[in-house]
């Protein structure tokens, strides 16, 4: 067996670990669940609001 064949073989083993080790880490770690929140923030000040008659409007501008 030539030395090339040994070395590409111990890589391939050697990733191989980093690979599993790296799915028990994932499948060991805490879940994070994010908060989602039902309507963001409305911006304060006197600019630009997002509001239900301008989404209606945008609504009825598509096709």
């Amino acid at each position: 067996m030539s030395e090339q064949n040994k070395i590409a073989r111990r890589s391939f083993f050697a990733g191989l670990g980093l690979v599993a080790a790296a799915g028990v880490a994932v499948k060991l770690a805490p879940q994070v669940v994010a908060e989602v929140t039902a309507t963001p923030a409305e911006p304060e000040g006197t600019g630009y609001r997002l509001t239900e008659h301008v989404k209606k409007y945008y609504r009825t501008t598509t096709l």
